[in-house]
């Protein structure tokens, strides 16, 4: 099948995964990124590819994402700028994400459109984190400095607005270890689920990515986690933000980089990379769901990944059936539950969730997994040539989503890689009715407890008041006791009263 010369194709990938060098050593995320630079362009099998790198996108940095994760050891002014100078690229473009975990398959959709329109002719896509030598140094009272200043500035890309906004930072929603909780508990209520059979399921569906991860020598967390150890809740696995216990939660705490190569199809022909080495993008779609989490109608449903899931079936021409690789974003239990729900996939599909064993156990190197996911999408296709592969990617709270389909064959129609229309039909759907202050009767529509080192600490809750319907956020009034044993106690739907207190709103029993 003739290939035009300005289909985008990826021609590369490397990632590294270090458990093993010593904190002391401090190497910082450009370290990782240009180990992982380096993998990718050789990747590729020609020695030319180097001096052909017209653009380097980095993923934003963790540190500079989340305050839970800042590091005091500073950071480059030019991402981007400090590994094309580690790998000896010229590019003449330099691209800086805005965050997501959304932006890996982000940023490959729209450098297809760019690509196929004669607006670019290559890319080297990057990212990667060091926290779990940041964490190392930390703790051990060293001192590091990763300041750099290679001069000038990147282009931003990606969506500029945070997830949250002061309303829910004042009631402790400010993480995605809170956010999605109150999902998950919003997935139990629809289930009809107590709490412990809700926890069997969870950790039924989590113990068969840890069986990938087992088997995957890149992964961080390689112990085979059973069941019912998941379900156990002790010590070594004690609540976070219940429903999750901490082996359930995404692992941010690794020392992960990927890369990927990107190419229109005429430049990698005249650098020699054979057309065996390229993997094609049949698919795509990017969109969001109603920007704050409060707003959607229903906490456990997203339109946007069933519309963004049709929308790139519907470009590549295929049905979830034609996918043999199969890799859902899966920072929490929740997020793989809508997915599944949304596209009409069984949570035990035959074929695995995961390929590399998903955020909790491969790795969740902050915004940057999908790179390390479609790498690993990349070498299975490649091992098993005309079969196809999906890879969803999510940013912050079930909100962005960004979806790809892959395969080594062309597509047998040129896609043209734009989402078009799409998020206005999203943007025109219905949200639900919300009240920053509430008063009266009200129910308990979803709730969250978030646990400290000696135990819960604080109570999240959404809920609706009786008279209005209205949807609140609350916190739960010191005064009512936190039940150590979150599992013998369940709040959905009981009744109370919310009040608008100092700064936040407060909800309590009776």
């Amino acid at each position: 099948m003739s290939v035009s010369d300005t289909t985008p194709v990826l021609v590369g990938c490397g990632d590294i995964t270090d458990r093993n060098t010593p904190a002391e050593a401090a190497r910082s995320p450009y370290d990782l990124m240009a180990e992982a630079g380096r993998a990718a362009l050789a990747d590729t099998g020609s020695g030319a590819v180097g001096a052909a790198i017209e653009a380097v996108a980095v993923v934003r940095l963790f540190a500079e994402t989340s305050h839970r994760f800042r590091s005091g050891f500073g950071s480059s002014a030019n991402p981007p700028a400090s590994l094309a100078r580690r790998l000896g690229l010229r590019p003449s473009r330099l691209f800086y994400t805005w965050s997501g975990g959304n932006m890996p398959q982000s940023l490959v959709n729209r450098f297809a459109v760019a690509i196929a329109r004669g607006e670019m002719r290559s890319v080297l896509i990057a990212g990667g984190e060091a926290l779990r030598t940041q964490r190392g140094l930390e703790r051990a009272g060293l001192a590091a400095d990763w300041r750099e200043d290679p001069g000038g500035e990147p282009e931003p890309i990606g969506d500029p607005r945070p997830g949250y906004g002061a309303h829910e930072e004042a009631h402790g929603l400010s993480a995605a270890i809170a956010f999605y909780p109150l999902i998950e508990t919003a997935i139990r209520a629809a289930r009809g689920a107590s709490p412990q059979a809700h926890l069997e399921s969870m950790a039924a569906l989590m113990a068969r990515l840890s069986s990938v991860a087992a088997a995957n020598p890149r992964a961080t967390r390689r112990e085979l986690l059973s069941a019912a150890r998941l379900a156990s809740i002790d010590g070594g696995n004690r609540w976070i933000g219940y429903p999750y216990p901490r082996l359930m939660t995404s692992n941010a705490y690794v020392d992960q980089a990927a890369a990927l190569v990107m190419m229109s199809a005429g430049l990698a022909r005249s650098l020699g990379i054979p057309p065996a080495r390229w993997v094609h993008l049949h698919g795509c779609a990017d969109c969001h769901d109603h920007w704050s989490l409060l707003e959607r109608p229903e906490l456990h449903r997203s339109p946007a990944i069933r519309a963004g899931l049709a929308h790139a079936m519907a470009m590549a021409g295929r049905r979830l059936e034609d996918m043999t690789h199969l890799d859902l974003y899966s920072c929490f239990p929740s997020a793989i539950e809508v997915a599944c729900a949304e596209a009409g996939l069984a949570e035990d599909d035959a074929r695995g969730l995961t390929l590399t064993g998903g955020l909790p156990y491969f790795g969740g190197p902050g915004n940057n997994y999908v790179t390390h996911s479609i790498a690993e999408t990349m070498r299975r296709l490649r091992a098993a040539p005309g079969t196809f592969g999906l890879v969803s990617a999510n940013g912050y709270y079930l909100t962005k989503h960004s979806f790809g389909i892959y395969s080594t064959l062309p597509p047998e129609h040129r896609p043209d890689y734009d989402s078009g229309g799409l998020q206005a039909e999203l943007d025109g759907g219905p949200k639900a009715p919300f009240t920053q202050e509430p008063g009266g009767a009200a129910r308990i529509e979803s709730y969250a407890v978030m646990h400290a080192g000696s135990g819960p600490a604080l109570a999240i809750i959404v809920g609706r008041e009786e008279a209005s319907g209205r949807r609140f956020l609350a916190n739960l009034d010191e005064r009512e006791p936190l039940p150590a044993d979150m599992q013998q106690v369940d709040w959905l739907g009981r009744t109370g009263h919310v009040w608008r207190g100092e700064g936040r709103n407060l909800f309590a029993f009776g």
